[in-house]
This record gives C-alpha cells, sequence and structure tokens, in this order.
C-alpha cells in the first residue's frame, strides 16, 4: 500500500519476496501457538501430577517406613498407570496433529504479482490477500478492491446481518466472507489478529467435559471428604486393636484401607478411552476436533442435516434449458453468469455447458445464500437475474408451475429472468421477464440410504434443512428414504415457519424436511430443538451452516467445505463422507457404556474397602487385607479387566443417568462383599485361632476375590467368547498365585492351607450367590 493525496492505493503485485523475508525476521507473521492437543509436557504433568498420585505416594513412602516392602507393591501400579496414560496420550497427540497439519486453513496471497497459497501462519503484514464467499478472513486490514463483498461479522459482534464492505472499509479476522470476492491487506497479524485465535480456540485440547467425567469427580469428590474423616479414626482404631503387635501392622492396616477406597485408575481410564476412540475414528477419516464429542454423540437423539454434501455428493451438473423461443440471448448471459467472480457450484456447472460470450459485464449483484439470487449487468443486453424461483417471483410468473414440476422430481430449478435496467443496490430490478429454466441435477450418494436407515433403527430423528427448493428437497428426502416424509410436496417451506421458538419447535417435532432454509432459520431451528431436551447434531459444508454448527451440541463438517465451518465445528469428516457418522456415533456409544461397566468395577472395591473400614473401626480388628493382597485383587478384578472391557465392542445405547446406576449397583454389591470377607475372616478364626491375622487374610482374600471375579461376570454379560476367556484367564492367574507357595507366602503374604481356601471358597460362593441376587433387582448394562 501506498498514500497519494491522501488516497491509499493498492500495489497490485503486492510484496516482493525481499520484502516478505524481513517481516518474517521481524517476527511480523501470523504464526500462533496452536494445538490440537495438549503439548508433551502437559501431558506429562496432567497424569503424573493428580491428587490421588500424592495420595498413593504418601501411601507407599509410608509402607517403606514400615520395612515391609511388599505392601508397596501398589506404588507401582501409579508408575503403571501413569505410563500407559502418557504413551497413549502422546500416540493420540501425534495422530490428532498430523491431521489437523493436513486440514489447516490457507490463505491466498499476491506477492511479486503473483497469487498463491499459503498457510495461515505464513501470512505477514501488508500481505495482499484475496478472499471469496466461504472464506474466513485471516487478518486484520483495509479492503483494496471489492466486487459485491459481503462479510458475516456474527463471530465477533453476534449480528447475523451480513456487511457490505467497500473499498477502504476494513475487515476483521474471523469474520466470513458470506457473498462476493475482494482483496484486502494485512495490517494486523498473530497476536494482533483475530482469526488465528478463534482457530486456535476451535481446535485446541478441550478438557474432557461430559456426563462421564462430571460423575466420575462427584465421586472422587465424595470419597476424598470420606478418606479424610476415616483415615485418622481407622490409625486410631488399628494402633488400639489387640490384633496388632506393633506400629508397623497398625500403619499397614490403615494404609490398606485407604488404598482400597482410591479409584486410582478411573479417570485414567475415561480419558484413555476417549483418546483411543478419537485415534480410531482418525483412522476412518474423521478428525476430532474436542474430545467429548466422541461421548455427546452417543447422546444425539437428533441428527439435522443438508441435503447437498450430505445426502448428494454436492458437485451439481447442467441437466437442460426450459426455454420458449429463441435461446441466444439466455446462453450468452448464462456464459456471462458462469464467469461471474463470485463463482460457486451453480456457476461451474453452467460453465460446463455455456462457456463463451461476447458480451461484456458491467455489474451484477454477487450470489447470497439469503437473498438466493445472483445478478449481471451488461452492456447493451439489460440486466439478467438468475436465482430460485420463489425467490426472483414471490408472487409467481408464467414458469413457476413448471419449476415447480421439475422440483417435484428432485431437480434443482433456476429461473433466468431479464429487466432493461439494474435494481437499486442488491435489490430485485422492478421489470422482470421470466425467459428460461436452468434445470440443474445432483448425484445422490450411494450410501446415504443406509447410513440414514442407521439412524431410524437408532432412534435418533432426522431432520433435513436445506436452502433448496422445498419440493427438491422433499424428492431427494423421499428417495433415500427420511423417516416422517411419504411424498415430496410434504417438505416445509421455512418461509411459512413461525419465529416464536416454542411454535418453530412444535413444527420441528412434527416435521422432517425443509427447504428454502436462511442461515439464521438453521441457528433458531438448532435452539428450538434444544430447548425441547433434545442432543442436536449438525452436518454442514457451507459458510451459512458455520453459526448452526458452532450452536448444536456436536457440529459436523465436511472437510472440502468452507474453512469456517471446519474451524467451528467439533468433528470434521475429512473424506467428506456422511456415512462415517454410524461409525462416530458407534464409538461414542461403545465408550460411554464400557466406561460405565469399568466404574461399576472401580466402585465396588471403594464400597467394600469403605465397608471393611467402617467395621474395623466399630469391632477393633485389625484390617482384614493387606495392601498386596488389595493390589493384587484390584489387579485382577479391576485393573485388567476393566482396561480390556472399556477398549471392547460394545452396541448398547446410551441410557441417561449413569452416575445413579452406577452407585445403584455398586453400592449394595460392595457392601456384600465387604461383609462377606468380614464374616469369612470371624469364621477362619473361629475355626482356625492359632492361624492368627494372617489366617483370616487369606480367607478374606479368596471370599473378595471369587465374589469380585463373579461380579465382573455380571457386568460382562452377556458372555461372548472373548469375554468367557478373558475370565478364565483372570480365574486361572489367581488359583496359581493361591497355589504357588512362592508367589503365596512370599510375594502376597498369605498362607493357604486346604481348610482355609475351602472356608473362603464357601463364603466366597455365598458372596457371589448375593451379588447374582443383587444384579437381579438392579438393571445391569452390559454390552
Amino acid at each position: 500500500m501506498s498514500e497519494v493525496a491522501g488516497v491509499r492505493v493498492e500495489r497490485a503485485a503486492g510484496l516482493s519476496a525481499a520484502e516478505v523475508a524481513r517481516r518474517v525476521a521481524e517476527g511480523r507473521t501470523n504464526a500462533v501457538r496452536s494445538r490440537t492437543s495438549r503439548s508433551t509436557g502437559q501431558i506429562v504433568r496432567a497424569n503424573v501430577i493428580t491428587p490421588f498420585n500424592g495420595l498413593l505416594t504418601a501411601l507407599f513412602l509410608v509402607i517403606l517406613a514400615t520395612g515391609r516392602w511388599q505392601n508397596g507393591l501398589f506404588g507401582l501400579v501409579v508408575v503403571a498407570n501413569t505410563a500407559i496414560g502418557v504413551v497413549q496420550e502422546l500416540r493420540a497427540k501425534r495422530t490428532l496433529d498430523r491431521l489437523a497439519v493436513l486440514n489447516a486453513p490457507r490463505a491466498r496471497v499476491t506477492r511479486d504479482g503473483v497469487t498463491s497459497e499459503v498457510d495461515v501462519g505464513d501470512v505477514v503484514a501488508d500481505d495482499l490477500i484475496t478472499v471469496r464467499a466461504g472464506d474466513q478472513v485471516v487478518a486484520d486490514g483495509p479492503v483494496t478492491a471489492a466486487d459485491g463483498l459481503e462479510v458475516d461479522e456474527s463471530l465477533l459482534t453476534g449480528e447475523s446481518e451480513p456487511v457490505h464492505k467497500a473499498v477502504g472499509e476494513d475487515v476483521r479476522s474471523g469474520s466470513i466472507v458470506v457473498a462476493g470476492s475482494g482483496r484486502f491487506t494485512a495490517a494486523a497479524v498473530g497476536a494482533d489478529a483475530y482469526a488465528t485465535r478463534l482457530t486456535a480456540e476451535a481446535r485446541r485440547f478441550t478438557a474432557v467435559r461430559s456426563e462421564l467425567v462430571a460423575g466420575t469427580n462427584k465421586l472422587l469428590r465424595w470419597i476424598s471428604l470420606m478418606m479424610l474423616v476415616v483415615g485418622p479414626l481407622l490409625l486410631w482404631s488399628q494402633l488400639r486393636s489387640p490384633d496388632t503387635d506393633d506400629w508397623q501392622e497398625a500403619m499397614t492396616g490403615a494404609v490398606a484401607a485407604l488404598v482400597g477406597m482410591v479409584p486410582e485408575g478411573l479417570v485414567l481410564l475415561t480419558s484413555l478411552a476417549f483418546m483411543l476412540a478419537a485415534v480410531a475414528l482418525a483412522r476412518k477419516q474423521t478428525l476430532v476436533q474436542e474430545l467429548p464429542a466422541v461421548e455427546v454423540l452417543a447422546r444425539v437423539d437428533v441428527v439435522c442435516l443438508d441435503k447437498t454434501g450430505t445426502l448428494t455428493h454436492g458437485d451439481i451438473v447442467f441437466d437442460r434449458l426450459v426455454a420458449d423461443g429463441p435461446q441466444d440471448d439466455v446462453r450468452a448471459a448464462l456464459a456471462l453468469l458462469a464467469t461471474a467472480p463470485d463463482a460457486n457450484a451453480t456457476s461451474a456447472a453452467l460453465a460446463e455447458e455455456f462457456s463463451s460470450t461476447t458480451w461484456q459485464r458491467t455489474g451484477g449483484v454477487p450470489f447470497s445464500s439469503a437473498r438466493k439470487w445472483s445478478s449481471v449487468d451488461t452492456d447493451g443486453h439489460g440486466t439478467w437475474v438468475l436465482g430460485a424461483p420463489e425467490m426472483v417471483f414471490p408472487e409467481g410468473g408464467p414458469l413457476s408451475d413448471r419449476a415447480a414440476d421439475l422440483a417435484a422430481q428432485g431437480k434443482r430449478v433456476l429461473v433466468l429472468a431479464s429487466a432493461r435496467s439494474p435494481g437499486d443496490g442488491t435489490a430485485l430490478p422492478a421489470d422482470l421477464t421470466g425467459r428460461a429454466l436452468v434445470v440443474l441435477a445432483e448425484r445422490i450418494r450411494d450410501d446415504a440410504a443406509d447410513t440414514l436407515r442407521y439412524f431410524a433403527e437408532q432412534g435418533v430423528a432426522l431432520r433435513v434443512i436445506s436452502g433448496d427448493n422445498p419440493r427438491t428437497v422433499g424428492a431427494v428426502a423421499v428417495s433415500v428414504g427420511v423417516p416422517g416424509i411419504s411424498a415430496a410436496g410434504e417438505a416445509v417451506d421455512a418461509r411459512t415457519l413461525p419465529d416464536d421458538p416454542d411454535a418453530l419447535a412444535d413444527v420441528l417435532e412434527a416435521s422432517a424436511v425443509y427447504g428454502r432454509v436462511t442461515p439464521q432459520q438453521k441457528r433458531a431451528m438448532v435452539g428450538a430443538l434444544q430447548r425441547r431436551g433434545h442432543v442436536v447434531a449438525m452436518t454442514g459444508d457451507g459458510v451459512n451452516d458455520a453459526m448452526a454448527l458452532k450452536d448444536a451440541d456436536i457440529g459436523v463438517a465436511m472437510g472440502n467445505g468452507a474453512a469456517a465451518t471446519r474451524a467451528v465445528a467439533q468433528l470434521v469428516l475429512l473424506d467428506s463422507r456422511f456415512a462415517h457418522l454410524p461409525d462416530v456415533v458407534a464409538e461414542g456409544r461403545r465408550v460411554i457404556a464400557n466406561i460405565e461397566r469399568a466404574a461399576n468395577l472401580f466402585l465396588v472395591k471403594n464400597a467394600y474397602s469403605l465397608v471393611l473400614a467402617l467395621v474395623v473401626l466399630v469391632s477393633g480388628i485389625a484390617y482384614p487385607l493387606a495392601p498386596i493382597q488389595l493390589t493384587m485383587i484390584s489387579a485382577l478384578t479391576i485393573g485388567i479387566p476393566g482396561f480390556v472391557l472399556a477398549l471392547g465392542p460394545n452396541r448398547r445405547r446410551y441410557v441417561p443417568g449413569f452416575l445413579g446406576r452406577v452407585l445403584r449397583l455398586a453400592v449394595p454389591t460392595g457392601v456384600v462383599i465387604g461383609l462377606a470377607a468380614f464374616g469369612g475372616d470371624l469364621v477362619i478364626r473361629s475355626l482356625d485361632p492359632a492361624g492368627g491375622r494372617v489366617a483370616g487374610q487369606t480367607v478374606a482374600t479368596v471370599v473378595v476375590l471369587v465374589a469380585s471375579l463373579w461380579t465382573l461376570s455380571l457386568l460382562a454379560r452377556p458372555l461372548t467368547g472373548w469375554k468367557a476367556a478373558l475370565l478364565a484367564g483372570l480365574a486361572t492367574v489367581a488359583a496359581v498365585i493361591l497355589a504357588v507357595p512362592l508367589l503365596a507366602t512370599d510375594v502376597f503374604l498369605l498362607a493357604v492351607t486346604p481348610h482355609r481356601l475351602l472356608v473362603g471358597l464357601a463364603v466366597g460362593a455365598v458372596a457371589a450367590a448375593l451379588v447374582e441376587l443383587v444384579g437381579r433387582f438392579v438393571p445391569v448394562h452390559g454390552g
């Protein structure tokens, strides 16, 4: 840019290579620190520095002070869990970062007279940037050239009306070009601009916020409070117990009780399941930009989808021209409209058929999704308008009936009209005459019908929301089998929809297909459905979908769509195939169902540990399980199976009420196991008084193993082959530990005899029967 007599003049050649290099050296670029996930340091800190790692480490140090190193084996569990979390999240990070780089937005810059695309971060101060409809403005600066340029600044100001931009006016990064084209100079870049910060916010790692994690965190707070109360009382009780010979035994018993109350792997397992789901979806060309999207999609009960690009391929082709009389002027006008600066899919389709004309363009109105028409002014041939028939001729016209008949066949129909002079600004000319109908065709996706059938079978409602003619949308919807519509004429014209949210929600509950929907109405529809308690997913590829995607519970953008839609969406279908959505829904349901199952395992242990702690406080006996024994029980009945089950297949539909449902099963089951362990300890003490504390620990360990493995079998149902093999393997490992003296005595501090084993198995069988009874009264959700 330079100034001549106070007027800013565009340097059409843009910056030179030397000027670009100088600005890069000065740091005046659009580069910002932007990640799709946490940094390596953040990942390590998040997995290492946790309240429960700190608690378990403190308890580990206490055990080391007693000199009985075997009981400190739970410290290795902390190390293993942390290592698994770090390694898996780093793998997920690499996958997501690589996909995000492939999907990063680009900018068109002119340098040394040549226009090319560069990464947004490579834009430098004073770059000359070209924008057109669908682009997101990536820096701030003054407009130097404009041809019908209109931008949507709603992401910045909340105002949804497009703003016309003339030469000299500023555009701000974060706004979206909705019509026309133009160029501007990047006056503010990097940290001084808005777009990069908006993209970074849309793409950055988002801490999991979900029903699963919210419920888990609530449980952890409750457990923490209980430990603060129970811990000191338990230590005091163990010091006074006649079964403890010294302070080391008292400390060991107190630590065992507290370790049992810590669900150390539950949070890790939840986060890990989300990340692995994101990686699994990445292999299916689905980029998860926010991890909670995996779970939320499992809860979606309404999917709002556009026709173009979702049910159809989105690439339209010219079908035929319907015109009475000579077509020379009509073809010349269409050739001029096909080469308009605001090129879109329609003009590209026309350009294949109408390639040349001698007419000269003198002006016009660019297409916008709000107007649904565009126009071109010619030198000596008047003004020509091309657009939706009902928008160009709202009162109807001689071609309206023929257009409706064609639209009912699923065709996209535009009307071409002429006038002697242009309209006022962006208004239609007053003396329009219909000249021809332009018929375009869309290719329906081969997988559209199967995808829609899947959602119908899963109880997910579908709402087709399109800017096209209602009859056209209706015909496509009927052909692919959208539930709730049997004829093209049943599609609702969005121009008749009420503005009141409640009234709009009533219509949305009754009808499935809508045409002539404006961008503002898309947002209103999403909001109305949410007011009725629905969890809404919105798919889209056009710039007019961006704000609706942002408002929806889950925004799903197509990979070949506008950069603005990809920036605000939680999910991006990189190959633009709507058929991937069932995979995403299934992955979300798998995660949420499996984590619930794993949470049951963890909370059963917490429940029986708390029961044993309370029994010890009341009775004054020594705690019946040593930390090493609890570590072994946790590994065989919680840690290993919980991890495997959390990653296994599960097709169970989402059922609301995760926390209440988990507690209804875990608490009574934990009470049964805790009382059974205490009962086994009492029985063996009466039958084998000489065995003392170690005899009681041996029987209690067997009882808890038997009852916990049965609980695992309850939660793993139906028992498919791999689940049965998992259970059999775990039971075999437990049997080997009990049968091999080196393991039982020297490592796990047990004194196994046939008599004690028989008592433990008998009491464990009774506990297992009671657990089965609990499962009969409390619904168990397996999968």
